[in-house]
């Protein structure tokens, strides 16, 4: 799965790297779950991109309450084209959530307190998680929500957790977002494992447990464990 998370390229960096103009940005050091976070939309013409504002944890159209998106900040690539949950924004709704790092926890023997680990390109690259996105409305309320999908781990996340975000190459971003592809085959090869080569994994500082903290402290390197790396 992918629960937290890091995004502190500058605007002009993240407008380089997805082509995409963008206000309004911040540094993050360790994004939650419930909170807004920055996606690359097909803009209302179909033929570019636009910057757009979602909660993270995924609410469907049909959905009675937007409670539903607290379990829903995940979708499973294995399972995505089928679950009714994701189906809908799978074939017409797939967005690009830009990303700096994420994290993953790992505990070393039973009872041991749960070690953190910062997952980023080798490059410190900004990079786009396979997303999906909804719009809901109901009781007064108009919430744009997003998902981002997972699949098994690579050979660098492994040692920490089994299941890893979906990582997009930049040369896959076109294709991810054109709303003309509806077919769920035209798609599901992008669901792939990052190549392990090209990422880097540190442990990092428990801070990172507590989404009050959001700063750099968050992704500075700590003691290696040396049974996983």
């Amino acid at each position: 799965m992918c629960g937290r998370y890091a995004t502190y390229s500058s605007a002009d960096e993240i407008a380089a790297a997805f082509h995409v103009a963008v206000a309004d940005i911040r540094p993050r050091y360790n994004v939650a779950p419930s909170q807004e976070v920055g996606a690359v939309l097909p803009d209302a013409a179909g033929t570019g991109r636009a910057w757009a504002w979602l909660r993270w944890g995924l609410v469907p159209g049909w959905a009675k309450e937007p409670s539903i998106g607290h379990s829903l900040i995940n979708a499973r690539a294995e399972t995505v084209r089928d679950k009714p949950a994701f189906r809908s924004a799978f074939r017409r709704r797939r967005c690009l959530i830009p990303a700096s790092g994420f994290f993953e926890w790992s505990a070393h023997g039973q009872g041991k307190k749960k070690q953190p680990y910062y997952f980023s390109l080798a490059d410190g690259k900004p990079f786009a998680f396979a997303g999906l996105w909804e719009h809901w409305q109901g009781d007064g309320e108009d919430i744009r929500s997003c998902t981002i999908v997972t699949t098994e781990s690579n050979d660098v996340v492994r040692p920490v957790h089994h299941r890893m975000p979906v990582i997009l190459p930049a040369e896959a971003y076109d294709r991810w977002l054109d709303p003309t592809l509806t077919d769920p085959d035209a798609v599901l090869p992008l669901l792939q494992p990052y190549a392990a080569a090209a990422m880097h994994a540190v442990p990092v500082s428990t801070r990172v447990n507590r989404p009050s903290f959001d700063d750099p402290a968050c992704i500075e390197p700590q003691h290696t464990p040396p049974t996983l790396f």
